[in-house]
């Protein structure tokens, strides 16, 4: 874990904070050798889930699902 002065921290504030983010690794801020601060970096986003295949599992399919739903017959198309 880095150490920082406040003086120094409040300097380069946004660079360290960049840092902080960037490497995963804590920062210790210090007024006189003395720890007054502990900047450390935010947790992970949660994961978000796809979309893709999401029902996957969740129907069943009953029946034949090749074959027109009506016969030939019945469309209008082909009467002409």
């Amino acid at each position: 874990m880095e150490t920082v002065p406040v003086s120094k921290f409040k300097a380069t504030c946004l660079k360290l904070l960049t840092d902080v983010k960037k490497t995963g690794r804590s920062i210790l801020i210090t007024r006189k050798g003395e720890p007054i601060a502990l900047v450390t970096p935010p947790p992970p986003p949660p994961r978000k889930k796809k979309w893709v295949g999401c029902l996957k599992g969740s129907a069943e399919i009953v029946g034949d699902i090749i074959s027109p739903a009506i016969s030939e017959k019945e469309w209008e198309v082909l009467e002409r």
